[in-house]
């Protein structure tokens, strides 16, 4: 999306490139300033190293000129990836999810969060768990013109645009600054007598984001400050919103909200239908991320409550913004980047149960793109929506039909810790009917949480799986309410809180604790006393049949490096074969003879061992893969 549609500042600074000698230094220079058309034209013109490669590539992402994005942070990853700041892991792969380099992207993003995304699996489940497929048209020919975030007011509409020529232009994207704008919008859904707001309204910065309180008499919307400050290192302009009331035909009272500053921004204001609440997005301190929904409440005096932070399962480390309340109160749409999508902002919606909001919704591919979508607005009224994205290169505005997906049943709940009830991202949870024939299946995200679509009046069985817990099934029959809701929390427990046997070490591995097993000198057949020894734990794997260990043998230093490595290669694969004779897959095993290379107790020529000491590193482990 064009920095205009959500960014925090504007910068007054201009400089031209042209007839100056290039250099990486002035290209920092015009970087910090966020002018980032020149200083990619810089950029792309000296030497390349790591600062070079981050600076160029934020440039394009921060213009979602995401092609070039990923030619530039693929250069960087590929030369300095082990040097680089978790964020470009983020911003590389949103790059790729712009490009629809699913595949890289899920590699990329997969490294970032520590677990595994398939998003080809996402866009599949979103297929049959959205309540709304949507028909989307274009609200103006000429997409040249960067228009967003359009309101409803009375029998008009605003919304913000670039199309104000005689505007000077953001050193940003060099587009012309916002400014508001009314309009009405004809029967075949395209914008009609487009008119600028007054001089009251537009200013020589940016202005956007307009929204209205019931009578029409107030509105609220951002205004870009026209001074900047200096927060850490970098003088920066925010945002505010501002309130205006319409009196005898002009807009008067122009005023900042009482809770904005100048050293965090506030933006995307929206009112409820009464006009009692106000939710918008800041940057504020106490937000989870970069910006955060909050509401605040319109006291009928004009006064406003304290800003209310809507909580981390809608807020996230990265971007929420454009909120939208339904007319009931009982959702919650806004745009995130911050939750699983299909590429930057995405649509999302969230119900209220009881007052508390749940689990957000991806509104899914039909309206969502690779790119930036967002300012979603459902005119219940007319049962017609608008929403804008930036999917041809421009902020647009688009509206849609909504119809209603298929008769749906929807499973859903969260994977936990049995013990601890911690959330266990990346947890694999499978779907199964009456046959036991896998339907699907999905990885869940950073909440825990899953989400299926069956059918009416079958039987069905879930399973959770991850590496180093128990996995743990539930069986569960539909009816024949297609809208019923099922929720079911999937507990597991690790196999160390459930076995004496198995316990995790200070390494992080996690360990079958046995009897050590001996072999006679210089052998490796498995003997009666160590057979009783790997019975039991032949009975562990046969309880658990989706366990997977490693077999590792360990020798004394008594003898020479390469002896002791094959003597233990063989006692590994002995032990390993004794296992698969007694009904143990052998996919399930894996053997590693260590030689002397790992002792438990550091001693040798220099310092040599007792013959107790001797025995404690002649031994065998069994570390479990998963």
């Amino acid at each position: 999306m064009k920095k205009y549609t959500y960014i925090l500042f504007i910068f007054c600074f201009s400089l031209t490139i042209f007839g100056q000698k290039v250099s990486e230094k002035k290209a920092n220079i015009l970087f910090e300033k966020k002018s980032y058309v020149k200083a990619a034209e810089m950029y792309e013109q000296v030497k390349e190293n790591q600062n070079v490669l981050q600076n160029l590539g934020d440039c394009y992402y921060n213009n979602s000129q995401m092609k070039d994005a990923v030619r530039v942070y693929g250069k960087l990853f590929l030369t300095f990836k082990e040097h680089i700041n978790p964020e470009f892991y983020f911003k590389y792969a949103q790059s790729l999810l712009g490009i629809a380099d699913y595949p890289k992207a899920d590699v990329i993003m997969s490294e970032y969060l520590k677990y595994n995304v398939s998003t080809t699996n996402f866009i599949a489940n979103l297929a049959t768990s959205i309540p709304f497929n949507y028909v989307i048209q274009p609200m103006t020919k000429n997409t040249t013109n960067c228009d967003f975030g359009l309101s409803l007011n009375g029998g008009k509409v605003a919304f913000a645009s670039s199309r104000n020529t005689d505007s000077k232009s953001s050193t940003w994207n060099d587009m012309p600054y916002l400014d508001l704008f009314s309009a009405e919008i004809n029967d075949k859904g395209m914008l009609t007598n487009v008119a600028p707001f007054p001089k009251e309204i537009n200013t020589k910065t940016h202005e956007s984001s307009a929204t209205f309180s019931p009578d029409g008499r107030f509105m609220y919307f951002n205004r870009t400050n026209d001074k900047k400050v200096k927060i850490g290192e970098v003088k920066v302009a925010g945002i505010k919103i501002y309130k205006a009331e319409f009196i005898d035909g002009k807009w008067e009272n122009i005023k900042s909200l009482p809770f904005c500053s100048d050293f965090y921004s506030t933006e995307h204001p929206a009112l409820s239908k009464d006009g009692k609440k106000l939710y918008f997005a800041s940057d504020m301190p106490g937000s989870v991320g970069s910006f955060d929904i909050f509401v605040v409440d319109v006291n009928e005096d004009g006064t406003f409550g304290t800003p209310q932070n809507m909580g981390n399962v809608i807020n996230t480390i990265h971007r929420e913004q454009f909120p939208v309340i339904s007319d009931d109160g009982s959702i919650l749409y806004f745009a995130s980047d911050g939750h699983q999508g299909l590429g930057g902002l995405d649509i999302f919606m969230s119900k209220s149960k009881e007052g508390v909001f749940g689990k957000p919704l991806n509104l899914g591919e039909n309206i969502n793109s690779n790119l930036d979508d967002f300012a979603y607005l459902f005119d219940e009224k007319n049962n017609k929506g608008y929403f804008s994205s930036n999917r041809k290169g421009c902020d647009n505005l688009y509206s849609f039909t909504r119809i209603e997906n298929e008769k749906r049943f929807v499973i859903e709940g969260e994977v936990k810790d049995k013990n601890t009830q911690y959330l266990l991202p990346g947890t694999l949870v499978s779907l199964y009917d009456d046959k036991e024939v896998l339907l699907t299946q999905m990885l869940v995200g950073a909440d825990a949480k899953y989400t299926f679509t069956t059918e009416p009046n079958k039987k069905y069985r879930i399973e959770a799986a991850k590496d180093f817990y128990i996995p743990h099934s539930e069986e569960f029959t539909t009816n024949e309410d297609g809208k019923l809701e099922y929720t079911i929390e999937l507990f597991m427990e690790c196999y160390d809180d459930a076995e004496e046997i198995v316990s995790k070490r200070q390494d992080g591995k996690v360990q079958i604790v046995l009897e050590n097993i001996y072999f006679d000198l210089n052998k490796w057949e498995i003997k009666p006393e160590a057979a009783k020894i790997l019975n039991v734990l032949l009975d562990l794997l046969n309880k658990y049949p989706e366990m997977e260990i490693e077999l590792g043998a360990h020798t004394d230093s008594q003898a020479s490096d390469t002896y002791n490595l094959l003597l233990s290669n063989k006692r590994a694969a002995s032990t390993l074969e004794y296992l698969v004779k007694n009904g143990i897959s052998r996919k399930r095993l894996r053997s590693k003879g260590y030689g002397e290379s790992v002792p438990l107790i550091n001693c040798g020529k220099s310092k040599p061992c007792t013959e107790q000491e001797y025995s404690i590193n002649r031994r065998c482990e069994f570390i479990i893969l998963r």
